[in-house]
């Protein structure tokens, strides 16, 4: 068991870092005209087109939300096992974030879903999308993992 801990532990840092940077999804319109964003250029298209508000909120769900709930993850895993303050603190929290975790992935899904029905556009599903949700998934696996050792 300690080798699938250590492994997840691995792996999904890298998945996140990958669902950041690859293309979420493919929007392509009139078959000549398409786009891949990734997250972290959807945020900052956000930030440039006058949105700041949606940046800053889209930014803080599936960016930050994710990168603390590692650190925290990491952490857990690595500490001993103490009662100390620091600890504790930590296990308070990262349940809290586990619950924000996914929504990205969702609220990408309705996106995907309603560009597909609304038939202004044909959307597919790419790499980052799915590199995005492996991470949300093993991060809560994870979670439970070192929830039981402890």
């Amino acid at each position: 068991m300690i080798w699938v801990k250590s492994a997840m532990l691995a792996l999904t840092p890298f998945c996140l870092a990958l669902g950041l940077v690859l293309p979420l999804v493919r929007f392509e319109k009139l078959y000549f005209f398409s786009e891949d964003p990734s997250l972290i250029g959807i945020v900052l298209s956000l930030w440039q087109n006058g949105s700041p508000g949606l940046a800053v909120l889209v930014g803080l769900v599936s960016i930050v939300f994710p990168v603390v709930k590692m650190i925290g993850l990491m952490a857990e895993a690595l500490a001993p096992l103490d009662t100390g303050a620091a600890a504790a603190l930590v296990r308070r929290i990262v349940p809290h974030l586990s619950k924000w975790s996914m929504m990205d992935v969702m609220l990408v899904a309705i996106v995907i879903f309603a560009a597909k029905t609304s038939g202004l556009a044909s959307a597919f599903t790419q790499p980052g999308l799915w590199f995005y949700a492996i991470s949300s998934v093993m991060a809560g696996l994870l979670n439970v993992l070192l929830r039981r050792t402890a």
